[in-house]
């Protein structure tokens, strides 16, 4: 008999909530029953929430205001944007598969997703630098009316976080090839997805705002050309 209640004193120490989670390699588990690391990335990811939506508040209160042109009307190409945002979207998808395989041990699918999502990422960013230089030769930069300035602001910003997302990526997928990346740390390829899917959150709201709510209709006067 006091074997067996040593047995069950025993299981009830090593459930203890203050030990670290098997297999997810973070800290100790927290009053919140998340980790350290992850409820840090959740504090980030909510002052990036004040940060997009200060941009697209920013957005909203300048559009249709612009006095002289190129106005939205006038450059959009929403087909090309639309197939541009589905990619950024199917990453998601990839950045799952690569949990899931890591989570399973399987580290050569875990660099294959992994890779897969930093190239639809890296797609997506090149498409968005493209449609930049596009908008530039048809005259619209961040200084040439108040259409201009929000829009390069907000939608560059974003784009500068995928691009910071890509390099986490590229970064796990060097960790994995070098064996740095056990099974056991899993929780650090989750950390990071929630920070990729984080971003493209955003851009279906930046996508809805910037793209598909049309703005007010305004008559402008093209900008003078200088002799």
């Amino acid at each position: 008999m006091a074997t067996t209640t040593t047995s069950a004193d025993d299981e009830i120490l090593d459930e203890s909530p203050g030990e670290t989670p098997a297999g997810h390699g973070l800290s100790p588990v927290t009053n919140t029953g998340v980790s350290n690391e992850k409820l840090a990335m959740w504090c980030f990811l909510g002052s990036e929430c004040l940060l997009f939506g200060a941009l697209i508040s920013t957005y909203f209160l300048y559009r249709g205001r612009s006095v002289t042109g190129p106005t939205s009307h006038q450059i959009y190409d929403i087909p090309y944007t639309s197939i541009s945002s589905f990619v950024l979207l199917m990453s998601s998808l990839t950045m799952v598969l690569a949990l899931a395989a890591i989570q399973r041990g399987d580290h050569r699918r875990l660099r294959l997703w992994l890779s897969a999502t930093a190239l639809l990422g890296t797609i997506f960013v090149g498409g968005q630098v493209y449609e930049f230089t596009e908008f530039i030769h048809e005259g619209l930069t961040v200084k040439t009316n108040l259409f201009g300035s929000s829009f390069f602001v907000l939608t560059g910003f974003h784009g500068v976080h995928v691009t910071i997302g890509i390099m986490m990526l590229l970064t796990l997928v060097i960790m994995s090839a070098r064996g740095r990346l056990p099974q056991s740390k899993a929780g650090l390829v989750e950390i990071i997805g929630l920070y990729w899917h984080f971003v493209d959150v955003v851009w279906i709201v930046i996508f809805t705002v910037v793209y598909l709510i049309p703005a007010p209709v305004v008559h402008v006067t093209p900008p003078l050309q200088i002799r």
